[in-house]
């Protein structure tokens, strides 16, 4: 069983400890008028990329939703990333680390659209234009069950 919500307060399952009311919810500890458990998913469903342009928009999605796991899905695991500038996070455990700290300070993202990717056999050259100019590009690899993965990441590119 995955983590449960009381009162909007996500925790360990059937159990909550709740800011509001500073009381715990448990099997023994709660009344008839209490609350009803609702059974959670320990982790949101997040559907694959099937063709590399979803890619772009799965990661202003999951970015806007301070979605860290969600992106970090979004890479091989063997990925690389430029970001910051400057820097290149190697691998999902430094790319999850990068998106961590990125994401502490709640960016609202968005772009300005994307390019029609550019296909060759299992890779794909995906590009997001960037509102304030600039964009960036991607390299996509079509995996063995046929969904997509970024396997090169450069996100700020200049105009």
């Amino acid at each position: 069983m995955g983590p449960v919500q009381v009162c909007g307060w996500v925790t360990a399952p059937r159990v909550c400890r709740c800011p509001a009311r500073e009381s715990r919810h448990d099997d023994a500890n709660r009344s008839a008028s209490e609350t009803v458990v609702v059974q959670m998913t320990a982790q949101p469903s997040r559907e694959p990329a099937a063709r590399p342009e979803d890619l772009g928009r799965f990661f202003l999605e999951r970015a806007n939703a301070g979605d860290v796991e969600g992106l970090v899905a979004l890479y091989e695991p063997d990925a690389v990333l430029a970001f910051p500038p400057g820097r290149i996070a190697a691998g999902q455990g430094e790319i999850r680390e990068v998106y961590r700290n990125f994401l502490a300070s709640r960016p609202v993202l968005s772009s300005a659209g994307q390019r029609p990717p550019l296909r060759n056999g299992d890779l794909a050259l995906t590009s997001t234009r960037l509102p304030g100019g600039g964009a960036t590009v991607e390299i996509a690899r079509r995996q063995p069950d046929g969904t997509w993965l970024w396997a090169v990441d450069q996100p700020a590119l200049l105009p």
